[in-house]
C-alpha cells in the first residue's frame, strides 16, 4: 500500500450556500465542504467500504482510499486501466469500469484482477464509465466514448449493457446490450425494487441532449421506452449519482459555462428538483455517502478534488459490503 499524501488533518473547509424553492417558498440552506485532497487531475468513482472511501484518479491510473481515522490517502492499485466508476460486491470484491483499459474488471479478496467484459459482438468496448450491481450479482454498466479521439473505437454506438455471472461461477460473463437510444450514457442507478433503470444521458456534442432518464425494466430484463425526468438543456448534465434513504437521487451536475453552475442536485424519482447546492470549486463528477452512519457525502471533481460534506441532512441507502475488501495490508 503506497501513500500519496500525508495526514490531511487541517484540510480547508468551505461554506456553500444556496437557495431553492419548495412549495412556492424560498428556502436557504448551507453545506460545509471540507477539501480532503486535490486539486490535481480528475477523480471519480467514490464508494464506501465500511471504514474508508475508495475512489479513482483516472489520469494518474490509480485506485485510492481515504481513511477518515488518519486523514491519509493511499494508493491501493496502480495501472488501473484508467478506472472510473467503482462498486463493491457483498463478498468485498471491487468492480471497476476501466476507461482506457476498455473493460469491466473485478478485484477479488486477494487483490487479483480479472477481466469480466471487454467486448460486445466481438468488438472492443468504448470506455466503460459507471456501473451498478443488482441482487443477482449482474453488472449493469454504461459505455460512452468522450473526447475528440475516436480513431480506435470499434463499436458504432454508445450503449448500456448488462453482464451476468456464469452459472457455475467460472467462465465468461454473457453480455447483453440494453439500449439503442443512448449517446454518451454516463451515471446509472437501479431502483430499489429493480424495476427501473435511471440513466444519465450526457452527450455534449452539438444538437445532443443531456437528460435524466427512467427506463422500465420488463420481467425478461429488457428495457421499455424511457421517460425524461429532467432535461438540462445546454447545461452540463449528470455525471454520477447515488441514492439516499428517502428514495431521492443525489446527483453531480452542472458547469460554469451555462445553466445554474456546478452543483449537487437532489431529484425525486418523478424528476422534481428537491434541493440544489453549489460546489465550491471544480465540476463535480460523482458522489457517495459514507461514514459510520452513512450521513457524510463525499464528492469527486473534474479537477481532482475530494470533498467531504458532513451536514447534508441526508443518509445514504447503499450499505457497505459485509466482507471487507482487499487493502494490500
Amino acid at each position: 500500500m503506497i501513500g500519496v499524501s500525508a495526514a490531511l488533518l487541517a484540510a480547508p473547509t468551505y461554506a456553500s450556500e444556496t437557495a431553492f424553492r419548495i412549495g412556492g417558498e424560498t428556502v436557504a440552506t448551507s453545506w460545509d465542504w471540507e477539501l480532503l485532497a486535490g486539486p490535481a487531475t480528475i477523480t471519480e468513482g467514490p464508494v464506501w467500504d465500511g471504514a474508508g472511501l475508495f475512489y479513482t484518479s483516472i489520469e494518474a491510473n490509480e485506485i485510492r482510499r481515504f481513511d477518515p481515522a488518519t486523514g491519509d490517502v493511499t494508493t491501493l492499485y496502480r495501472d488501473s486501466g484508467g478506472s472510473n466508476g467503482l462498486a463493491f460486491g457483498p463478498d468485498g470484491a471491487l468492480y471497476a469500469c476501466e476507461g482506457t483499459g476498455r473493460a469491466v474488471v473485478r478485484y477479488d479478496a486477494n487483490g487479483t484482477k480479472t477481466t469480466l467484459a471487454d467486448r460486445f459482438a466481438g468488438r472492443r468496448l468504448n470506455s466503460p464509465n459507471d456501473l451498478v450491481l443488482d441482487s443477482d450479482g449482474r453488472i449493469w454498466f454504461t459505455d460512452p466514448r468522450y473526447g475528440e479521439n475516436h480513431s480506435d473505437r470499434e463499436l458504432d454506438h454508445d450503449s448500456v449493457y448488462r453482464i451476468t455471472p456464469p452459472a457455475q461461477g467460472v467462465g465468461p460473463w454473457p453480455i447483453e446490450r440494453l439500449t439503442v437510444d443512448t449517446t454518451r450514457p454516463n451515471g446509472l442507478l437501479l431502483s430499489w425494487d429493480e424495476r427501473t433503470l435511471y440513466v444519465a444521458q450526457s452527450d455534449y456534442d452539438m444538437k445532443s441532449v443531456r437528460q435524466l432518464r427512467a427506463y422500465p425494466i420488463a420481467a425478461d430484463g429488457t428495457l421499455g421506452a424511457f421517460t425524461v425526468l429532467h432535461d438540462f438543456g445546454e447545461a452540463r448534465g449528470i455525471d454520477g449519482m447515488c441514492w439516499d434513504t428517502e428514495g431521492a437521487i443525489v446527483a453531480t451536475c452542472g458547469w460554469e459555462l451555462s445553466g445554474p453552475g456546478s452543483r449537487i442536485a437532489v431529484f425525486a424519482t418523478d424528476g422534481t428538483v428537491l434541493e440544489e447546492q453549489p460546489v465550491p470549486a471544480g465540476r463535480p463528477t460523482n458522489c457517495a455517502f459514507g461514514g459510520p452512519n452513512l450521513d457524510t457525502l463525499f464528492v469527486t471533481t473534474m479537477d481532482g478534488r475530494l470533498y467531504r460534506i458532513p451536514n447534508t441532512g441526508r443518509r445514504g441507502q447503499l450499505q457497505p459490503p459485509p466482507a471487507r475488501p482487499f487493502l494490500h495490508q
